[in-house]
């Protein structure tokens, strides 16, 4: 910090003039900027859903959606969760009865490992169409590099 009290050839009896120093010292904001950085880097991989899932890759377009919906995923190995909490094939729709409060207008979205069989996955939404539910969707994964077709 540089700040000039006085000059040497100045008497003593006038009042020294004092100059801002016009420097910014950046060092501490791009301290807290890799900090957070580095937060974010870690967190954000922890905010998707948890059950580990390799979906399919389709080029059909996004719905669109008002609220959020239920999702139940199936993983390579068959089991069944809803939401993150395992549950067995007898007990899903049970479950999703009491969870939307026997509201068949409920979304629900099934997730699907791409090595499982696809019976596997008719099973469950059969489960969910026998326990009322109407409107239920597979969800897939864009394929990389490419851009939704539009205008269909």
């Amino acid at each position: 910090m540089g700040v000039q009290l006085g000059s040497p050839g100045r008497g003593r009896g006038r009042r020294s003039s004092y100059r801002p120093m016009a420097e910014i010292n950046v060092t501490p904001f791009v301290d807290v900027m890799l900090v957070l950085l580095i937060v974010f880097m870690v967190t954000a991989p922890l905010l998707t859903v948890g059950v580990p899932v390799d979906l399919p890759q389709t080029r059909a377009e996004n719905i669109s959606q008002d609220n959020e919906p239920l999702i139940v995923s199936i993983n390579s190995g068959g089991q069944i969760y809803v939401m993150e909490t395992a549950v067995e094939l007898e007990n899903v729709g049970a479950l999703l009865v009491a969870v939307t409060g026997a509201n068949p207008e409920a979304r629900i979205f099934v997730r699907g490992d791409r090595a499982i069989n696809y019976g596997r996955i008719m099973e469950v939404m059969g489960a969910l169409n026998s326990a009322g539910f109407q409107h239920v969707a597979l969800v897939a994964e864009m394929p990389s590099g490419r851009p939704p077709a539009e205008g269909r």
